[in-house]
């Protein structure tokens, strides 16, 4: 017992900074988060309660401070402190500008409760940490507060308008959306949401946004959290796909391979077969695989080699009548 009394102890204190972050804490995401039952929870909430920590409980909602109960600023470890700088590179480059100042704003509130022995070390190893740009920009300059004015929208819940380039498209339209959530997959951001013009779900490539607008319209519908919609797509029909690949490219393969649906694979002598499920055998999968065809065999589905075949004939013809107009 005697080593569990420390450990009781931080976690007491770890769930009253919690319950202080948000207004309402479920106690199933306290005993989540500590690795706990919840019957240790309970437990450690009377124990707050007991040593005169006004606590509002409420039977299948969950736990919330009093109104106007603050504790004198929280103070950081070392260790803590230097996870900012982590954070802090990465929302300087993954964010558009807007933001980003707030949180530059953010960082420096935070850093002004460190011991000065802490903000020296922080300072020491700040310059050294460096975080490469992507090699395209994630957000459109001519919207630097796309972000902040994304999540205003989903927290008022007010629609925005959006003037949007899409990728197939020739010149930008206007779109109503109710924005559902912001996700970030294979380097990009993308917006989730109700689309008015569409009449149904789409999502937006952060960097198609052309300009921004929050409406003063309020959502027409109750939507799914984010993550119902994300999930859903994962359930579309797929194909599946077996390439026979040699081993000596395969390593090259797996940033995108999981882009396209990737399942297993097995070595076979110098080669590895590899097996997808793909939702996009048309186009996306197809033209994947073009760039090292030198080096694979598609074993399954037939489909997929007409496919390629095709696409090969019409690059053929394109290059001959290229050839014969410019001859």
């Amino acid at each position: 017992m005697q080593d569990e009394s420390p450990k009781r102890f931080d976690r007491i204190v770890a769930i009253l900074i919690q319950l202080q972050s948000k207004r309402i804490v479920k106690a199933q995401e306290l005993a989540e988060r500590f690795e706990v039952s919840l019957r240790t929870i309970y437990r450690d909430i009377r124990s707050l309660e007991a040593s005169g920590v006004p606590i509002y409980s409420e039977a299948g909602v969950g736990y919330s401070l009093v109104e106007g109960y603050r504790l004198p600023p929280v103070m950081f470890t070392r260790e803590e402190a230097s996870s900012f700088i982590a954070a802090e590179k990465l929302m300087e480059t993954f964010i558009d500008k807007e933001l980003g100042k707030h949180y530059a704003s953010a960082m420096f509130k935070i850093k002004s409760v460190l011991k000065n022995t802490d903000k020296d070390w922080l300072t020491s190893i700040e310059s050294k940490v460096i975080m490469q740009p992507p090699s395209v920009n994630l957000f459109n300059e001519k919207v630097p507060e796309a972000m902040s004015i994304l999540f205003k929208s989903i927290a008022d819940k007010n629609q925005v308008k959006l003037n949007y380039q899409a990728f197939d498209a020739e010149e930008a339209s206007e779109r109503s959306i109710e924005p559902v959530g912001i996700f970030h997959d294979n380097n990009n951001w993308y917006i989730f949401g109700f689309c008015h013009l569409r009449n149904d779900y789409r999502q937006f490539r952060a960097d198609r946004i052309q300009g921004i607008e929050i409406k003063n319209i309020a959502f027409t519908k109750e939507h799914q959290p984010l993550e119902f919609y994300l999930n859903k797509e994962k359930e579309c029909p797929t194909t599946k796909v077996v390439l026979l690949v040699d081993k000596k490219i395969g390593k090259y393969l797996d940033f995108e391979k999981k882009y396209h649906g990737f399942v297993s694979q097995r070595k076979i002598g110098q080669q590895l077969e590899m097996t997808f499920l793909s939702r996009d055998i048309e186009n996306g999968f197809p033209r994947w695989v073009l760039m090292f065809a030198d080096y694979a065999t598609i074993i399954e589905p037939q489909h997929l080699k007409d496919r390629m075949l095709e696409m090969l004939e019409i690059y053929k013809t394109n290059l001959l009548q290229y050839n014969s107009e410019n001859n």
